[in-house]
Formats: structure tokens, C-alpha cells, sequence
């Protein structure tokens, strides 16, 4: 496999020491491996279609990046509120509304988050069962696999949450429904957590309209309730809640503000005591509905910024993609990439990926940085794959070379990013960057 890589000042520095000759030769071989990047994955359906789920891919938890849309369409022509879970065998599954009245809850499978296969409905024996929504995974500590799922029998505002526990492995079978004793009358899309031996619920009181907070000692309860009504400030007309660990230990909730078609997210540092204002999801906040995110360690790859040697207070970004160097970069995200193996090289060069455009990279076209989606063809992953090297201007720098136009390097001009061959101390300048943490 290739080797992934790390960027420090001391490494560099240490490097100094060295003879220019052994310089010469470490420079061509791959830097020690590094701890990987965190993969946020996310699965919704759509404003436009609800017979279709989206994927999207993260690095940081906020700005999403499309994998694939639509990704998977059901037999039943419905896909409303798909969960993801990544089980034991390694394969991604979503579990999935498939009809607005019925008794079925509906499974697809993938090995890859963007080619999903049907797997089954399944039907729930629960007696006059009038509407099955919502189902959500929930991985239990003891390893088990269970859904929560919203079930309606009588009257209209008779929805109670329940819990179905895998009975293999395979999760093709699934025990009968039980209550969540003190969630109900009427509350639906339930989330849970656990945090050491206690169980945290999110759910949506059908009735107000409020997402309402809950804790047990036990899956099926009772749960008490911690906040209601307005608790968190987030407003009413809001359902859907989902919640992720983001990497500085804070749970990160999104919902779905369904009245004004719009979606956000809120942060809490306290394990749900208080929560940040809630914002609106960049970029996908009005397309996107009642989504769930997957978050994974284990993608290779740096996050850094690519600060100017010449202009030290200037860092590459991308603005309406086009790449080149800025001071006082707005918003920051812009100027964060990761530095992942080379697309076309792994074992000795490497790729910018945007932090905030998931996907896409740096590449050159016409000899200028432009940021543009990864295509998969051979000559994207040329165009966009650097062999990094000691800077032209600074060793304890660093200068990346062109895979395919190797004379060539990434230099500002005017700004602008682009590839051009050195032959002066300007151009040494102007090709030499620091890579440093966001």
C-alpha cells in the first residue's frame, strides 16, 4: 500500500543537518505515515425527490461534498430518512422509510457508500400497524444492532417509539417491536446515544413540534425528560435530529427545519447541557432532508494551509475555482486542503484535496491551478499530482514539482497559482511554500 505522509517544521528542520547529498536523496522518498483524516459520511433524501438517497462525504463535520446523487433508488419508489450504519463486515448498510402508510421498513447495502443494493423490506408484526417511520440505527456496547422506529396503530397522534434488535448477523432478521417506555404518546424521529452506562434520546414531539431531550439506564427505558418545549433554542417545526462526536469531543446535532426549508446544525461542548445557535448547513441547507452522518477514522492525508514564502501573510486558496494566494483568506476553509498520496503517484508524490469541496483538487489546466472534480481518468490524476521537494528558495520549505510537466512548478504570478519552469531567484520565491496547520 502506499505510504501516506506527515509535514512538521522539526522534520524539516532536522533535515537541514543533513549533507547536501543525502538532502538530495530523501527528498525523493516518501515521508513517514501520518494519522489519518476523520471521514464524515452523510446519506439524506432530497426537497426534489423523495425516491431518491444522496451520499456526501466530510473532513470536518460542516462542509459536505456530493460522493453520488442519486445514489440509490428502492424498489418501492420511497426513501425517506435513511440511516447509515457501517457494520462489523465491513459493508455500509441504510435502513429507510418506504412508505408514508404500511408496516415495512426497508435495507439496501454497499461496499463503497456510493453503490447500493436492495436488500429487503421487512415487515413488523405489530397488530393494526398504520405507519412505520423514520427507522434509525442504533449500535448498542454490548455490540448489538438495533433500529428505533417511529410505529403509529391508533388515532393521530398515537406515534410511540420502538426498538427492533438484530437477530443475526446478517440483519436480515429482526425481533417484534418494543416500546420505549416514557417516549410517548406521540413523539417521533428518535436518535439515541449512549454515553457510559446512560442513554441519550432526541426526539421530535409531534405535538409542539420541538425537538425534546431524554435520558435512561436501559434502551427500552423509562426515559425521563431532561428538556422540552424550547430547551435548546432551537424553535419548533423541527424534526429529524442526528447526532456525531466531532474531533474536539463536542456532539455535534443536525435536524431538519421542515417549515422553512431550511437545515442546521448546533455544537455542545457540555454533553448536552447547553448548546450553541443553531446555523444552516453550509451549502446543502434547502436540498437536503432528514439526513443521518456516519463518522469514520482512517483516510489518509494531512489538513493543512499552503502559506507563501515571499508574501508570508498570502496562503493558496480557491475562489470560485480558480486557485491563488491571499492574505486574510475569508472564509478560511477556502485555503485548507488535504495533502493526500499522489493520485497518479502515491509512493512519492502528492494531490491537494479541498477541505471544504470534498473531491475535488488542485490541477493544472493550461499551465493554471484551477480546482476541479475528480473525474477518475488517467489524466486528471496526472494533472493533479505534485512530487514534493526541498523549496527553491528555502529547504526547510517546500516546492512540488509537476508529475507530467516535470520541469515545472506550482509559483504564484500576479497571485495567481499555475505551473512554469524555474530559472530565477524570483521564480524560486514564488515557488516555495510552507505547509502549516489550519
Amino acid at each position: 500500500m502506499p505510504q501516506t505522509r506527515t509535514t512538521s517544521d522539526s522534520t524539516r528542520s532536522g533535515m537541514l543537518a543533513l549533507t547536501s547529498m543525502a538532502l538530495a536523496v530523501l527528498t525523493l522518498l516518501p515521508a513517514p505515515a501520518s494519522a489519518a483524516t476523520p471521514v464524515y459520511t452523510m446519506t439524506a433524501f432530497t426537497n426534489s425527490s423523495e425516491s431518491n438517497m444522496y451520499v456526501y462525504q466530510s473532513y470536518d463535520g460542516t462542509h459536505y461534498g456530493l460522493m453520488k446523487g442519486p445514489a440509490y433508488t428502492p424498489p418501492s419508489g420511497l426513501i425517506r430518512d435513511p440511516s447509515l450504519l457501517r457494520h462489523t463486515d465491513g459493508v455500509y448498510y441504510v435502513t429507510y422509510t418506504t412508505n408514508w402508510d404500511g408496516n415495512t421498513i426497508g435495507f439496501a447495502r454497499s461496499t463503497d457508500r456510493v453503490n447500493w443494493t436492495f436488500m429487503q423490506n421487512v415487515t413488523l408484526p405489530t397488530a393494526n400497524l398504520q405507519n412505520t417511520w423514520a427507522p434509525e440505527w442504533f449500535k448498542d456496547s454490548d455490540g448489538s444492532i438495533n433500529i428505533i422506529v417511529s410505529l403509529r396503530t391508533t388515532g393521530t397522534s398515537n406515534f410511540t417509539p420502538h426498538v427492533i434488535k438484530a437477530l443475526n448477523t446478517s440483519l436480515t432478521a429482526w425481533s417484534s417491536p418494543v416500546p420505549l417506555s416514557g417516549l410517548g404518546p406521540n413523539y417521533i424521529d428518535t436518535f439515541i446515544v449512549k454515553l457510559g452506562s446512560t442513554y441519550h434520546a432526541f426526539t421530535k414531539n409531534e405535538t409542539s413540534k420541538y425537538i425534546e431531550y431524554a435520558t435512561a439506564s436501559s434502551l427500552t427505558g423509562p426515559y425521563t425528560f431532561k428538556g422540552t418545549g424550547d430547551w435548546a433554542g432551537w424553535g419548533n417545526w423541527v424534526e429529524g435530529p442526528a447526532l456525531v462526536q466531532l474531533d474536539n469531543g463536542s456532539w455535534r446535532i443536525l435536524f431538519d427545519g421542515y417549515s422553512s426549508g431550511k437545515y442546521y446544525y448546533s455544537d455542545s461542548a457540555n454533553t448536552f447541557a447547553s448548546w450553541s445557535a443553531k446555523k444552516e448547513l453550509p451549502s446543502l441547507t434547502g436540498f437536503v432532508r432528514h439526513l443521518t452522518v456516519l463518522k469514520e477514522p482512517g483516510q489518509a492525508g494531512d489538513i493543512r494551509r499552503l502559506q507563501s514564502f515571499n508574501f508570508p501573510d498570502r496562503y493558496a486558496r480557491h475562489y470560485n475555482y480558480q486557485a491563488r494566494i491571499e492574505p486574510n483568506v475569508s472564509p478560511v476553509e477556502d485555503s485548507r486542503f488535504r495533502i493526500v498520496p499522489g493520485l497518479a503517484d502515491g509512493n512519492s508524490a502528492v494531490s491537494f484535496e479541498s477541505v471544504n469541496l470534498p473531491g475535488y483538487f488542485l490541477r493544472h489546466s493550461n499551465y493554471v491551478l484551477v480546482l476541479a472534480r475528480n473525474d477518475g481518468t488517467d489524466q486528471f490524476k496526472q494533472d493533479a499530482t505534485f512530487r514534493d521537494v526541498a523549496g527553491l528558495a528555502n529547504s526547510a520549505w517546500t516546492s512540488y514539482q509537476s508529475y507530467n510537466v516535470p520541469g515545472s512548478y506550482i509559483r504564484h504570478s500576479n497571485y495567481t497559482l499555475r505551473i512554469d519552469p524555474i530559472n530565477s531567484s524570483t521564480g524560486q520565491s514564488d515557488a516555495t511554500f510552507k505547509e502549516v496547520s489550519p
